[in-house]
């Protein structure tokens, strides 16, 4: 039986119009290359599906570009002179830009040739700058502000413990300290430098239980 001919429309499913895209594509891209290799024949297609991807096919022998360039000079047109016209218009909105800029930037040298509202705006633009400016610098200004006086709290804190240490120097100038132990320490200052020396007590020393002399027992220092 022969095939039905199917009416060439739209097809309504999304997912059966790509099938069908595919399909079809895979079977234009074959009878592409069959042209190129039977035929010696310079073939380019290029199609783009509803979702905007690009598909290409160029015969082996040439380029898009050079079948571009042919294409013009057979033609005898400039497919480029549309585009090449709308760049110039860009242009020339940019220089328009470019020189609106170099005109606010030399706004000083050229203040007569502005008008009443020109210079009000002008002053409107300069006090909201000058404000911007200023709560700026009041930004900077608090946290070095914050900063210098959380140092002043540290150097304070720091003096407040040299002064303790200071003190506790002065109630114990020799740095006798009972640990609880057989061992008293004293801490003595020789040279500009502390220097820690050991006294060990001993309490079965016979002048500590002999009744006659002195209860006081003098130790050497053992460096």
């Amino acid at each position: 039986m022969a095939r039905g001919k199917i009416q060439i429309k739209l097809i309504e499913n999304s997912t059966n119009r790509q099938v069908t895209y595919s399909k079809r594509r895979n079977g234009l891209f074959k009878k592409a290359n069959e042209l190129t290799v039977l035929c010696d024949a310079r073939v380019s297609i290029i199609m783009f599906s509803t979702t905007g991807k690009l598909h290409e096919f160029i015969s082996p022998s040439t380029t898009t570009k050079q079948v571009i360039d042919q294409y013009q000079k057979t033609l005898g047109i400039d497919i480029w002179n549309t585009h090449y016209e709308k760049m110039q218009e860009q242009l020339k909105q940019l220089k328009e830009v470019n020189r609106n800029l170099r005109k606010e930037i030399r706004m000083g040298d050229c203040l007569n040739d502005l008008s009443i509202e020109d210079l009000g705006a002008l002053e409107q633009e300069m006090e909201s700058s000058v404000t911007l400016i200023r709560d700026r610098k009041y930004r900077v200004l608090s946290n070095q502000i914050d900063t210098s006086r959380k140092k002043v709290r540290n150097v304070e804190e720091i003096h407040k413990n040299l002064l303790h240490e200071l003190e506790s120097l002065k109630e114990d100038p020799y740095g006798l300290v009972d640990n609880g132990g057989d061992y008293d320490t004293l801490i003595g200052y020789q040279n500009g430098g502390p220097r820690i020396f050991a006294l060990r007590l001993q309490p079965n020393h016979p002048s500590l239980h002999s009744g006659g002399g002195s209860d006081l027992t003098t130790y050497p220092l053992l460096d």
